[in-house]
C-alpha cells in the first residue's frame, strides 16, 4: 500500500535552533495517527509544514503523490485542518463563515449550504445559524471550526486539539465522527495532549520529542515495551520519570526548622 503522506528527512530551524531534526514518516490511507510530544517538541511545527502555511524547511513532504513545495495549493485543498484557536470572523453567523469557507474550495453554493445545515444541526446549532458568532461560547465556535474543516470533505483530515472548549457530549460524537471518517478510508493526523483520547481513537501513535520521533506504533506495540498505559510510555520516553515528586514539591510547603 502506497504512503498518502510521506515525510522524508524534514527539518527546520528557526535561526540557530533545530526544531525538527530529520523527521521520517508515512502514513497510510484509513489511519488515525496520534501525533503526540511535549510543549516545543516540534508537533505544530510539523503541522504547520504539513498544511502549507510554513514553506521554509528542509527535507521532502509528498501528499497524495503532490510534493509539497511545488503543489502547496493543490495539497491544501486535500487537507482539512482543525486547530485549537483560530481568529475566526467572529462578525459572521455560520453560515456566512462557512459559506466563505465553502467557496475557498470552490463548492457549489448549494453544496455548502446542504453541508453547513447539516452539520450545525448534528451539533445542535441550527438555530444558532444566523447569530453573529461574537456572542458565541469558545465550545460553539470550536463547533464551527470543526464543520468548516470537514466541509469539503477532505481526503485528509488534521486536528490540533479539536476537542478543546467542546462539552462531555460534543466530545463523545467528534470520536464517533472521526470513527466514521476512518471507516470511509479518510486519513487522521490527530496531535492532542489528552492521553486518553489518543489511547482510544488511535491505530497509531507518534512520539515526538526535541525534534525526532522517539516512538512509533499502536498502543498495544508501545505498552509492550514502555508502560501500561500512555501517560506512563510518554513520561518514560520524555525523560518526565518523577512528576509524582514534582507535584509534590509543588503542593507542600518547606519546612521551616
Amino acid at each position: 500500500m502506497q504512503p498518502i503522506i510521506s515525510i522524508r528527512d524534514l527539518t527546520k530551524r528557526y535561526g540557530e535552533k533545530q526544531v525538527l531534526k530529520g523527521i521520517n514518516l508515512d502514513v497510510f490511507p484509513g489511519q488515525i495517527i496520534g501525533y503526540i510530544g511535549p510543549n516545543g517538541a516540534g508537533k505544530s511545527t510539523t503541522v504547520k509544514i504539513l498544511i502549507g502555511l510554513l514553506g521554509d524547511f528542509e527535507g521532502e513532504v509528498n501528499v497524495l503523490g503532490h510534493n509539497l513545495r511545488t503543489d502547496t495549493l493543490t495539497i491544501k485543498g486535500l487537507i482539512g485542518y482543525v486547530p485549537e484557536n483560530a481568529e475566526i470572523y467572529d462578525v459572521l453567523t455560520p453560515m456566512e463563515y462557512l459559506s466563505f469557507t465553502g467557496k475557498l474550495y470552490q463548492m457549489d453554493d448549494a453544496v455548502i449550504e446542504e453541508r453547513a445545515a447539516r452539520m450545525l444541526g448534528a451539533f445542535g446549532l441550527l438555530e444558532n445559524k444566523d447569530q453573529r458568532m461574537d456572542t458565541f461560547s469558545k465550545g460553539m465556535r470550536q463547533k464551527v471550526l470543526i464543520i468548516s474543516g470537514l466541509l469539503h470533505d477532505p481526503q485528509i483530515v488534521v486536528l490540533d486539539e479539536p476537542l478543546s472548549g467542546l462539552d462531555a457530549n460534543a466530545v463523545i460524537m467528534v470520536k464517533e465522527i472521526l470513527s466514521l471518517l476512518k471507516k470511509e478510508g479518510k486519513t487522521i493526523f490527530y496531535c492532542s495532549h489528552m492521553m486518553d483520547v489518543v489511547e482510544k481513537v488511535s491505530d497509531r501513535i507518534v512520539l515526538i520529542n526535541e525534534g525526532s520521533i522517539v516512538a512509533d506504533g499502536t498502543f498495544e506495540q508501545l505498552k509492550q515495551s514502555e508502560g501500561d498505559t500512555l501517560e506512563k510510555i510518554f513520561a518514560h520516553l520524555t525523560g518526565e520519570h518523577n512528576l509524582s515528586g514534582a507535584a509534590d514539591a509543588f503542593v507542600h510547603k518547606t519546612e521551616r526548622t
